[in-house]
């Protein structure tokens, strides 16, 4: 990003080096930055081409399919917001540059950036129709390392930029309590201890210690609670395709007035 190339361009595409983006891949989301000025990013959808490799691959489609489906189609929908996830995307310079560029104060550097970008007053959008072939991690060391990652990074990205949420003067009180409580509380920071010491402690312990019951409501209740915390702050989505007509331009029709 410091080469003086880049800094004489208006746009930039971002891929990890194991994403094969498609030959138009620039001509379907360009468009959406050249007739809306005030959009920071263009996020594409990751497709996995090892879904079927194994058992662990094929749970992680699950769980990354419910995050692009869910929780950033939302996003975009009503213009709330979502993490710009590190590659697949394309970002308008002048809101990376405002919003400060690249901070290596976290491990998940990619949610800093959009962070910062959203309370600058920049708006994103993510195109579930279009994919972009990957690899998951095929390996458990990969994965436990990915995880840690996407895990601890997050918690301490919190920890650094709450009181900045809390003070910003350019975004409302309801998009300060979507980022505060639905995007870093609930799914960042309880659902993935929940989820932890309840299918990773708890439950193996039951097995290899008779003496350690679940109660019949814990194994009930307990998931079915972090599912209604995550799905009330989640605003209704629309699909990508009611979001822009054939030549790539927003429709920016049904957006959420609270939330803006």
């Amino acid at each position: 990003m410091k080469r003086a190339y880049v800094r004489g361009c208006d746009v930039v595409a971002i891929f990890d080096a194991d994403f094969q983006p498609e030959p138009d891949f620039l001509w379907r989301t360009v468009p959406f930055l050249l007739h809306n000025p005030d959009l920071a990013l263009v996020q594409a959808r990751w497709k996995f081409v090892n879904a079927d490799e194994c058992l662990m691959t094929r749970m992680q489609e699950m769980s990354l399919d419910y995050h692009f489906t869910v929780e950033q189609e939302a996003g975009s929908s009503t213009y709330a917001f979502f993490g710009f996830n590190g590659t697949a995307g394309v970002w308008r310079m002048s809101a990376l540059n405002e919003a400060g560029g690249w901070k290596d104060r976290t491990t998940v550097e990619d949610m800093d950036l959009a962070v910062r970008a959203s309370l600058k007053g920049w708006k994103f959008v993510f195109l579930g129709d279009l994919m972009v072939k990957n690899e998951l991690p095929s390996t458990l060391k990969a994965y436990r390392y990915q995880q840690h990652r996407w895990s601890c990074g997050p918690a301490n990205l919190f920890r650094k930029m709450l009181m900045e949420i809390v003070r910003n003067k350019k975004v409302t009180l309801w998009k300060k309590i979507h980022v505060i409580y639905n995007f870093f509380l609930v799914r960042k920071i309880i659902a993935h201890i929940v989820t932890f010491v309840f299918y990773c402690i708890v439950i193996p312990a039951t097995v290899l210690v008779p003496e350690v019951e679940i109660p019949r409501w814990g194994s009930v209740y307990i998931p079915t609670i972090i599912t209604l915390l995550n799905a009330i702050g989640t605003p209704r989505c629309q699909s990508s395709q009611e979001l822009c007509d054939p030549t790539g331009i927003v429709k920016i029709l049904n957006f959420c007035d609270m939330i803006n």
